[in-house]
Order: C-alpha cells, then sequence, then structure tokens
C-alpha cells in the first residue's frame, strides 16, 4: 500500500498541472516528503523574488506525496486547509520544500511543511489538513 520513491516520483513528472513548477521529489520516508524546486526565471514575480504561489505549492506537494507514503497512491487527497507564513524571501536559488505528517486518520490528515533556500534559510512554514475524497 505504501509508495516508493520510484512510484512518487512518477506521479509528480505526469501531473499535468504542475508542470510550470518543475518539481522533483527528492527523498522520502513514511509520512515525509523532500521536494526540489529548481530556479527558474518563469516562476518569479515582478522584482526578481520566487512566487508565493511557488513556495505554497511546494508545501501542498510535498504534503500530498507524503500522506502516499503512508497510504498508497490509489486514494485521493485534497487540501482542506493551508497557512502560510512567509519568514523571508528567495532570490535565484532553488528551493527544498520538506512535509511531515503529524497525524493521519482515516479521513483526514495534518501536518507541517518547510521550504527553505539552497542556503538553508528558512523561507516559509506551512500547517496543512487534507482530507480523503469518498470513492462512488
Amino acid at each position: 500500500m505504501k509508495s516508493t520513491l520510484e512510484e512518487l516520483a512518477h506521479i509528480l513528472a505526469n501531473a499535468a498541472f504542475l508542470k510550470p513548477f518543475g518539481f522533483i521529489i527528492q527523498s522520502c520516508a513514511p509520512g515525509e516528503c523532500a521536494v526540489l524546486v529548481p530556479h527558474a526565471a518563469s516562476l518569479e514575480r515582478p522584482g526578481g523574488i520566487l512566487s508565493g504561489i511557488t513556495i505554497m505549492g511546494a508545501a501542498d506537494v510535498a504534503m500530498w506525496l507524503a500522506i502516499m507514503t503512508q497510504r498508497g497512491t490509489t486514494e485521493q487527497w485534497v487540501t482542506t486547509d493551508m497557512k502560510t507564513t512567509f519568514l523571508s524571501s528567495a532570490r535565484e536559488t532553488d528551493v527544498y520544500c520538506v512535509a511531515r505528517i503529524l497525524k493521519l486518520g482515516k479521513r483526514t490528515a495534518y501536518g507541517t511543511a518547510e521550504c527553505r533556500a539552497a542556503n538553508g534559510d528558512l523561507l516559509a512554514h506551512h500547517v496543512l489538513s487534507y482530507a480523503l475524497v469518498p470513492t462512488l
């Protein structure tokens, strides 16, 4: 039932809605996933700062994949709540985001994620909740 790094990489590489971001899975363990956001000028907002959409997207995707490390790839999970605190801006740097599940129930998941610049500076802290989509 649990997903491997290879399975998660395949899902990430084939998710059309994520193509513009270029996310790459770096590692996974039960209840945890790390995603790389390679620097790309196309992800910058005016002024050269990495967009908040990109940082929040990385956290959302990292948590989505972290859930799959424990529940597999057949279930469909969706974000129900996300609180993001931006702590620093990123310019011309790759970003690493690590998500960790704090509680995984039968129908809900709760966790945190941190996004850091390549030099280790903390860019954003996220708190996320997910819900299992019922099958028909």
